[in-house]
């Protein structure tokens, strides 16, 4: 069974029963520290065995591309928890191509099933808890990519753009129930991930005016993954109470307003 964090922010999500997809690396494992800290019990997952658990957080390896990896999740998380008052969706990622017409069929649809639809199908098989209980809080991890799309990384931001147009949808759907519904969209942030895409890119030598990602932001920094980890935090909280059905664009003011 999980153990708290150090205690050392506000206990904001004591009691609370937190998923997180994707939390062994990265934004993912940002938001398990500060969700454990926080107070909250978190459960995360990743496709296999990691020795990168943040501390404190239990974990299941499950591979949310697929149907029957989310339904493994959720009744982990029943065994585990008890059920799910926070559901963070943070895996997600795709592989650049040179341009859109190099993204094969199969590859639209692995960035489909990891970056829209696992979130689609955890989020019904989760749900009917957090509708008994009229309470609960979901947040999708989208990317500022959406805003400026470009050919290398078209499946990806597709996928992302799916998704947001879900988050307002469902979150319409399940205001009158009291469960909120939010994204967050990170930008240019100093992951693993990141850096192994950005490499990625360089190697098909794709323009830098085709891979959206500017040296610099006009805060004159990468993103750091507790930057993104604070707003989910947030979103996840009381003190955002009265938000839903809302995109918090985190990216050092990379990306106009849409």
């Amino acid at each position: 069974m999980t153990t708290i964090g150090n205690g050392s922010g506000p206990r904001e999500l004591a009691g609370k029963r937190a998923l997180v997809t994707g939390g062994t690396r990265g934004i993912g494992a940002a938001v398990v520290r500060q969700f454990l800290d926080a107070g909250a019990e978190v459960l995360t997952t990743a496709r296999s065995a990691t020795s990168t658990v943040p501390d404190g957080a239990s974990f299941v390896a499950a591979d949310v591309r697929t149907r029957a990896g989310t339904e493994a999740l959720a009744a982990a998380a029943q065994e585990v928890l008890g059920g799910v008052d926070v559901l963070v969706h943070n895996a997600g990622g795709a592989r650049p191509h040179a341009d859109s017409s190099a993204i094969t069929d199969e590859e639209w649809q692995d960035a489909l099933d990891l970056n829209y639809l696992a979130s689609v199908r955890l989020d019904a098989l989760l749900l009917p808890g957090m509708r008994d209980r009229r309470a609960g809080t979901i947040v999708h991890v989208s990317s500022a990519a959406v805003l400026t799309p470009v050919g290398p990384f078209l499946h990806y931001t597709a996928a992302k753009a799916a998704l947001e147009n879900y988050s307002r949808g469902l979150a319409l759907e399940l205001a009158p129930l009291g469960i909120r519904v939010n994204a967050v969209s990170p930008g240019r942030t100093a992951t693993p991930g990141g850096e192994a895409t950005r490499e990625q890119w360089a190697s098909l030598s794709v323009a830098p005016a085709e891979t959206n990602a500017g040296d610099t932001t006009p805060l004159g920094r990468d993103g750091r993954p507790g930057d993104i980890a604070d707003a989910v935090l947030f979103l996840a909280s009381d003190r955002a109470s009265w938000l839903t059905g809302r995109n918090l664009i985190v990216d050092g003011g990379e990306f106009p307003m849409g």
